[in-house]
């Protein structure tokens, strides 16, 4: 085939990106972009706000030869779309996403992808008869640190685990958003669904499943009713603590935060403020040399390669890695709201 060509749903912080790097992408091309906001059907995307990035929303977006719609479901009408891209509010996910299946698209959707187990269950079921790929915007396991680390660490390089621990601490995003819907815990899930399970599926992706979850957390912190801030240990019979914090609750002056500390019989691998290491037991200090991109590139590129030549979309993810990671949030919120240990049912 020739140039893929992309149905973009959603022009926020999320679809603005993506925007930008299908753009850069010479295999992709953005044909047709679906959003409720006639402004950003414009291309005018400078309400759009971010906790990380560095991209200047106050230019519009060249909307040359793109087909808008208000609807994203007429936007997964379209015959002249070969993926459709899903950046909408979490409790639209699950109805796009299936619409677009039974459509014959090629999804990419945004985490997470689904708001409740039952949406998760109809998206598997949906995905299960279709033809087509299906996959989630879980950066993170794309993310050249995070990459590295977990190739080097599933390949033994590092030994066994000893401990890990894993952060994501942003600056509030109350008002940064359209209809201030990350405030509503009831759609966004809070920080605990939103951001969080990114480094959820990192332990689920690192080192497989844990047994049960126990989590702490501030219920309505700066949102309306969502875990704002969380702090997990996620149980292995091995004895070894694995634990991850995730938070929004910070003023906006506040620097967003990604960091991981993982402790080996052989080296301890970290990124934090002073950079990317490998603590090595016999005194050596590596500096590791990765990719100067993100995951996000990392993974749409992969997509779009993908698609473009008939090749299963396996690197990253697959359907059920990501939902263990989603039954992970779950139990972490069950946690929350009842104080106690909760056994997780894969």
């Amino acid at each position: 085939m020739g140039k893929v060509r992309i149905g973009l749903i959603g022009l926020g912080f999320m679809g603005s990106t993506h925007f930008r790097i299908y753009e850069e992408l010479e295999d992709a091309q953005i044909v047709a972009l679906a959003d409720v906001d006639p402004r950003k059907r414009a291309g005018d995307v400078s309400s759009v706000i971010g906790n990380i990035g560095n991209a200047d929303n106050s230019v519009p977006l060249d909307m040359t030869g793109i087909k808008t719609y208000e609807s994203g479901y007429d936007l997964i009408n379209d015959p002249d779309v070969d993926v459709v891209d899903i950046c909408v509010p979490t409790p639209d996910h699950a109805g796009l996403i299936i619409a677009a299946l039974k459509a014959g698209k090629h999804v990419m959707a945004e985490k997470p992808f689904a708001r409740d187990l039952a949406q998760a269950q109809e998206i598997k079921a949906a995905y299960k008869e279709a033809k087509t790929y299906l996959n989630f915007g879980m950066c993170v396991r794309a993310w050249p640190e995070y990459r590295y680390a977990y190739e080097q660490y599933t390949a033994g390089a590092y030994g066994k685990l000893l401990s890990a621990t894993f952060r994501r601490l942003s600056p509030s995003i109350a008002g940064n958003n359209w209809d201030d819907w990350f405030m509503d815990g009831k759609r966004s899930g809070g920080a605990l669904l939103d951001m969080h399970l990114h480094d959820t599926d990192q332990v689920r992706y690192f080192f497989g499943r844990p047994k049960a979850v126990t989590s702490v957390g501030v219920t309505g912190g700066v949102s309306n009713g969502g875990v704002d801030h969380v702090i997990t240990f996620f149980h292995y019979d091995n004895g070894t603590i694995v634990e991850a914090e995730g938070s929004w609750m910070a003023p906006k002056t506040t620097p967003f935060e990604m960091s991981f500390q993982i402790i080996c019989e052989k080296a301890t691998v970290r990124w934090m403020a002073d950079g990317f290491k490998v603590f090595w037991n016999d005194g050596r200090i590596e500096t590791p040399e990765v990719e100067a991109t993100t995951g996000w590139h990392k993974e749409l590129a992969y997509f779009v390669d993908c698609v473009k030549n008939g090749i299963t979309p396996d690197k990253y993810q697959d359907f059920e890695s990501v939902l263990d990671g989603f039954k992970m949030n779950v139990a972490e919120q069950e946690s929350v709201d009842t104080g106690k240990r909760v056994e997780i049912k894969y």
